[in-house]
């Protein structure tokens, strides 16, 4: 058995197991999410790729299974691998990490009202590296660094990871409240894998 807070993924192995990673180490943990009952089974059930979660890993089996979990925060992830009319402030993010010749930048979003509403970051493709967004969604590269910066919002977040089909970049959006007009129109435009 092992304890740890783990960042859920959906697997790019299998569909009945899903892909954690320690938030500590980013060690990645493949565990079976079918086959539970009674309580521990509905929570297994009611976890969304992005949610953290505590959980006690059996390794007893031919496969580490939840002895026990609990969902501490219900940030969301969803990923849209060909993605076309990127909204404005991911452009102009993107445009500043081009001129600038970084790898990456970011810059604030905010609603009508002036408030901030959320974060965007411009990741340039690096030659000769692995495909960016594929190390996002298979969890080569995680995404916690990229939330903890924000300390003047509680999570939970709704992140969005995009490869626009016509920048060469990824662009990830992260929406501080994840039911407010900001993820919603981003769900409401884009098509994201399930």
């Amino acid at each position: 058995m092992s304890d740890g807070t783990y960042r859920v993924l959906h697997s790019p192995r299998a569909s009945d197991e899903y892909l954690l990673l320690d938030t500590a180490t980013v060690n990645p943990v493949y565990v079976n999410n079918a086959g539970y009952s009674g309580e521990l089974a509905r929570t297994v059930e009611a976890i969304e790729q992005g949610n953290a979660v505590a959980a006690t890993i059996d390794w007893s089996g031919d496969r580490p299974r939840f002895s026990s979990v609990e969902i501490e925060t219900e940030t969301t992830v969803s990923f849209a691998p060909d993605a076309t009319n990127i909204f404005e402030a991911a452009r102009e993010c993107w445009h500043e990490t081009a001129a600038s010749g970084d790898p990456m930048s970011s810059r604030l979003t905010r609603d009508t009202d002036g408030a901030v509403n959320g974060v965007v970051y411009a990741f340039a493709e690096q030659a000769g590296e692995q495909e960016l967004f594929c190390e996002f969604r298979d969890g080569i590269k995680p995404l916690d660094p990229l939330l903890e910066p924000i300390t003047a919002s509680e999570p939970p977040y709704a992140v969005f990871c995009f490869a626009p089909r016509e920048l060469p970049c990824v662009i990830i959006c992260i929406a501080l409240e994840p039911d407010g007009l900001l993820a919603r129109t981003v769900r409401d435009t884009y098509t994201f894998d399930s």
